[in-house]
């Protein structure tokens, strides 16, 4: 199939327990934004922090989405299976310099003020017990959310160069979700307005990279009463895989559409035919989060 001028969109979990209901939401506006365009669904596991991780959970999850009625196109990528690119990429930079290696602490920052100065950036120290830090030339200094408008980054984050390799040898984040989307064909990511902040910085890897940008669109998150994200740290419950209509309206109804009643007694496939049906952007709460009673 030609991606020229097709949409692919997807939903990208990490296994550290069952999906709740601030997942659901993602997955839900993530999916209804891809089909409503009669775009791809892709999935990801994004199994990138091993001691995170709950055994069995990456099955479970994709139990739940098939339990939802939330079916993805294709093969569900796994970055556990893409170490071999993240290092590709991060020697590639090592070797032009445009990134480098840094023994700083975190404590060492903290006392910097918060912000890492590039303390490490003409030292040439050595890959013992090192962080892999980009250098950021050109920072990126604000972006266009399809729901927020223009986001603006703070000047001290948006210049500081980050963390690609941490020190214990795990990949950061921000490296393997921008090469993982460039491998997949992603032209739009919908996610949790909990990673607002980090979007600056995968923009900054796209124009290093000489990609296309994506276009962002950040969901509200649910919070609980306390302001408290839901999620599995703060052990939200997971959502029903033996009856997941309520969960699946009661999502809908978070994003702003309006089910009508008598969907409770249609099939899964037809409440997500009317869901791609009736989505809107323009429909979606303009904030970053909404507290829900549990």
């Amino acid at each position: 199939m030609s991606t020229e001028n097709h949409y692919i969109g997807r939903f990208a979990p990490s296994p550290s327990g069952p999906l709740h209901f601030g997942s659901l939401i993602a997955a839900l506006g993530s999916y209804l934004q891809a089909r409503s365009q009669q775009g791809s669904w892709l999935v990801r596991m994004e199994d990138l922090d091993p001691p995170r991780e709950m055994p069995g959970a990456a099955d479970d999850i994709l139990r739940t989405l098939e339990a939802y009625g939330l079916k993805w196109d294709g093969t569900v990528m796994y970055q556990s299976q893409r170490h071999d690119a993240y290092l590709a990429q991060i020697n590639d930079w090592l070797r032009n310099q445009e990134a480098y290696y840094c023994q700083c602490t975190r404590k060492q920052i903290k006392l910097a003020g918060g912000y890492y100065p590039g303390t490490c950036r003409e030292l040439n120290q050595h890959a013992t017990n090192s962080a892999v830090r980009l250098k950021v030339t050109t920072p990126v200094t604000h972006f266009y959310d399809k729901l927020h408008g223009q986001i603006e980054i703070p000047g001290p984050l948006a210049r500081e160069d980050f963390i690609i390799h941490r020190r214990d040898g795990l990949f950061a984040y921000n490296l393997a979700v921008v090469l993982d989307d460039i491998e997949q064909g992603i032209t739009e990511i919908v996610r949790g307005a909990d990673l607002i902040e980090p979007t600056g910085r995968q923009i900054s890897l796209y124009r290093l990279l000489q990609h296309p940008e994506v276009s962002y669109l950040h969901l509200p998150l649910a919070v609980t009463d306390n302001g408290s994200k839901l999620s599995k740290q703060n052990h939200a419950p997971a959502i029903d895989k033996a009856n997941p209509k309520p969960a699946l309206l009661q999502a809908m109804t978070f994003l702003g559409m309006n089910p009508p009643a008598d969907l409770m007694a249609c099939s899964l496939d037809d409440i997500l035919k009317w869901g791609a049906q009736h989505w809107h952007v323009d429909q979606l709460p303009k904030t970053t989060a909404i507290t829900l009673a549990f």
